[in-house]
């Protein structure tokens, strides 16, 4: 006998049985409407003040910025001030002009602190004002209350998200129509058509206004996270170039304690057991770590990589370097200062790698100026400074935006030496990078 499972997929309604989608929708609308209308209607949600935006040479400052701050508030205010003038319709009677004034106003006020009540009290305000007030022709809505009415809907629309724009606009017309059928008709003008096609505009204008700004706001949340995604791949495309090339010189060392470690035996005559042994497992353990550097580089290296045939490069061959760049338009000059050694090969590569980025973000970012390298053998150090002068203003060719790797494959090689590096602008509107790569005295001994 097989046993049949079923899954339900929709929550059980009445009776056990699955409500539709249609039913969902409709109970979670429901549900939205109690919620933001009528549970949290008064809830306390001050109006922020106005945050202080532009450059700072354009911000006001002093009393004026002070001020400036509560404009939100002050045009708040003058709305509900013109509602409450529209509101003085009867100058025969003025306890009743005042009372339809502070009617009007109070629910515009409301909105500074608790918006969504103040709709509800918007409404209040207005079945009282057609209560006691003049009608001039116009049902529901006296003029000051229908401005007042208005001005709330527009204010809580723009605090608020768009769903509470439309719960508001469907309340209002219910409100408006059950007043026409039961009092207005027949009796008065009504202005609820006016009403709901004012307010249809107006929310729907808002409605757009929170949308657009909903999606300018992840947009530059998409564009925070695209940018930080970019500069980690670049870092590790940084960090990923880096390995590849000082493989040759890792692998070179390598290869040399396999090779002496198997040799010197044979040069040491009738060595002792011990010694052949030792000798042994120091090549096995040198041809074991060139085996595994080989295997993670194969790791990090590219489909599309392929081997240099020729040697990496080191400080000897800065000439080269320098004599193509020249070729390519660029006038540039070297200076060396100290006493010329033979420093570690990892130095001396990371070395050439950074004054040759350095040459081409001058021939990318700045063309047609002229460049200097200075390199100085310090005790201690290679100290290296790679500066440009600005740019000539007319220039047929532009500056290239560059791809941003340069400077932070740069810092990649300091830190993997321990060194120091500051790059900026100089005053002359040119760029400098300083580099100072740590060289201890035994191993530049030991090279040289």
């Amino acid at each position: 006998m097989t046993e049949t499972t079923h899954t339900q997929t929709t929550p059980p309604g009445p009776a056990g049985r699955p409500r539709s989608p249609e039913l969902r929708l409709a109970a979670e609308a429901l549900r939205g409407l109690r919620q933001e209308m009528f549970e949290d209607a008064f809830a306390y949600d001050p109006l922020p003040r106005r945050a202080e935006a532009g450059s700072p040479t354009r911000r006001p400052s002093g009393r004026i910025r002070s001020y400036g701050i509560w404009t939100p508030h002050v045009l708040v205010g003058l709305g509900g001030a013109v509602a409450m003038f529209l509101a003085f319709t009867d100058e025969e009677a003025p306890v009743r002009a005042l009372l339809c004034g502070l009617l009007a106003l109070v629910p515009v006020l409301l909105t500074l602190v608790r918006p969504v009540g103040a709709f509800w009290a918007s409404l209040a305000a207005t079945v009282v004002m057609s209560v006691i007030g003049t009608a001039d022709g116009s049902w529901p809505w006296l003029p000051g209350s229908f401005v007042s009415h208005l001005l709330v809907m527009t204010i809580v629309a723009l605090r608020t998200r768009p769903r509470t724009a439309a719960w508001m606009w469907v309340l209002t017309a219910l409100f408006g129509l059950f007043a026409d059928i039961l009092v207005g008709h027949g009796r008065f003008g009504s202005d609820t058509a006016p009403m709901l096609i004012l307010s249809a505009l107006i929310l729907l204008i808002v409605t757009v206004r929170h949308i657009r700004k909903q999606a300018q706001q992840e947009m530059t949340v998409q564009q925070t996270v695209t940018a930080h995604e970019r500069s980690r791949r670049t870092l590790l495309e940084e960090r990923t170039t880096i390995a590849r090339e000082l493989h040759d010189v890792v692998a070179h060392h390598m290869s040399v304690v396999a090779i002496q470690a198997e040799a010197a035996p044979y040069r040491v005559e009738n060595p002792p057991p011990e010694l052949e042994k030792a000798f042994a497992t120091i090549r096995e353990n040198a041809v074991a770590a060139l085996t595994e550097l080989r295997r993670v580089l194969g790791v990090v290296r590219a489909e599309d990589y392929e081997a240099p045939d020729t040697p990496q490069p080191t400080l000897a061959d800065l000439d080269a370097l320098l004599a193509n760049v020249r070729e390519a338009g660029l006038t540039v000059d070297k200076a060396v200062t100290g006493a010329v050694r033979e420093l570690p090969q990892g130095v001396e590569l990371s070395a050439y790698r950074m004054v040759q980025e350095a040459l081409s973000n001058t021939l990318r970012h700045a063309p047609g100026a002229s460049a200097r390298v200075e390199i100085g053998y310090v005790l201690g150090g290679l100290g290296l400074r790679m500066v440009n002068a600005a740019p000539p203003a007319p220039h047929l060719v532009k500056p290239s935006p560059g791809a941003g790797h340069g400077i932070t494959g740069m810092r990649e090689r300091v830190s993997m030496l321990n060194g120091e590096m500051t790059a900026g602008p100089t005053d002359d509107g040119g760029y400098e990078v300083t580099v100072f790569l740590p060289v201890p005295a035994a191993a530049s001994e030991g090279d040289a």
